[in-house]
């Protein structure tokens, strides 16, 4: 399965609703969540494109993939989700740890 986030927005917005438009709140509410819960009922990977947007602010990231991982479990995201991104590949590993910090957290 696959998703583009530039199929939600070409310029993701900040961490939540209230702080504008196209937030990692609404990000994940409106697509993110369905998506991989999809992925997980047919037992395939998300793959997440992060390219062709403006670019991201890091708390869209924290708050869309940190909160998947508190709702999904660490482990069951890490195995399921798989992002991608040939632009700025260093938003993989920034996304991954969004994602480890909610094990720690626990």
């Amino acid at each position: 399965m696959k998703l583009k986030v530039q199929d939600f927005s070409n310029t993701p917005g900040a961490r939540y609703r209230t702080d504008g438009n196209s937030s990692g709140e609404e990000f994940y509410e409106s697509m993110l969540r369905d998506s991989y819960r999809t992925a997980l009922e047919k037992r395939e990977k998300l793959i997440v494109n992060l390219d062709g947007t403006e670019g991201y602010a890091t708390s869209f990231l924290d708050e869309a993939f940190g909160r998947l991982a508190e709702e999904f479990g660490v482990e069951e995201v890490l195995k399921t989700l798989e992002i991608i991104s040939t632009e700025e590949p260093d938003w993989v590993e920034e996304i991954r740890s969004y994602i480890l910090e909610r094990r720690e957290a626990k």
